[in-house]
Formats: C-alpha cells, structure tokens, sequence
C-alpha cells in the first residue's frame, strides 16, 4: 500500500497521525476485502477551507466549503466489488506501473473544518481526520450515502473500521 499525503496548510498536526491514515486505509483495504494481489495506491491532500471550496465549486459546482472531498479513479457496480480489476481494461486504466499499484484516488481534507468538528462534537482532531479518511476511502470503494439504506450502511462500515483501530470519540482532546 502507497499513501501519498501532501500538506496545502501551516498546520502540521495532522502529521503526528500519518500511521493513523495508513491504518484506517489499510483496515478499510482487509474489511472491504481488497484483492492481495494488488498494491493500493492513496492520495491525500491537507487544504484549507477556502481550497477546499474552490475544490468543490470546480469538480461539484457546489460552491461551499467541507469538510472532505473523495475524487475516486475506480468505479463499481456495487461497492468494494473489486472484480473489475480483472478485466485488463479497467486495470490498465487505473495501474500505476512507476510505484507498482491501483490508484483508488484521491481524498482532500479541510484541516480548518477538521479543527471545528472535532470540537464541535467533543472529540480529538485524530479522531475526526481518521474519520473522514475512513468516510472518504469508503467513496474510493463505491460506497455512497445519498440515500438512507445506502448511508447506513457506509456509516455502519465507518463504525467498524474506526472501532477496530480503538479510535473512538470518548477519547480526549
């Protein structure tokens, strides 16, 4: 597994939690069954709100800012269906031969809306950022949350990813 993460803010705190990332993505990649035979390639951006907007307002024409954005290179007929990769079209089209992986995609977090969510539901900033790259990396695998059934479900894969990792928001601040 590849996690590129790249850091568009001053704020540097997120840092203390690069293992945290890789566990969440890595626990997301055995729970939702990605095939060993394949690397997982991650990109993960660091912004601002105002980025974050521009962002938004750009790909989604939705011109606010949030709290994370997942930009994903694979496509499902279901979620975490990875059977498509064995069809050498698709794979060709998201293999990385320099780094030897699948690119998933990219997820875009806003440090400025992290901060205020962790606070506003009283809980750490570690554990807000491995939330939303749990909820993102679900994204990169198909899951959605437009609708109910479909929101319970990949808030009930949320839950069990975080709770494996003994990431739970009783922790301190």
């Amino acid at each position: 597994m590849l996690v590129n993460i790249e850091n568009n803010t001053d704020d540097l705190l997120w840092n203390g939690y690069r293992d945290d990332i890789e566990d969440v993505i890595r626990t997301a990649c055995e729970m939702e069954h990605f095939p060993d035979k394949y690397k997982l390639e991650v990109n993960v951006t660091f912004t601002t709100d105002d980025e974050i907007r521009r962002y938004n307002n750009e790909f989604r024409d939705i011109d606010k800012k949030t709290d994370v954005l997942s930009f994903p290179n694979l496509y499902f007929d279901s979620p975490a269906d990875f059977r498509s990769l064995d069809d050498p079209e698709t794979y060709v089209s998201v293999y990385d031969p320099e780094v030897d992986c699948i690119m998933a995609g990219d997820i875009v977090i806003s440090v400025d809306t992290a901060h205020v969510q962790a606070e506003e539901y009283g809980h750490s900033y570690r554990r807000e950022v491995c939330f939303l790259i749990s909820h993102s990396i679900l994204h990169l695998f198909g899951y959605d949350h437009m609708e109910d059934d479909e929101r319970i479900v990949m808030e009930a894969h949320q839950k069990q990813i975080l709770e494996r990792l003994n990431i739970t928001r009783d922790q301190a601040l």
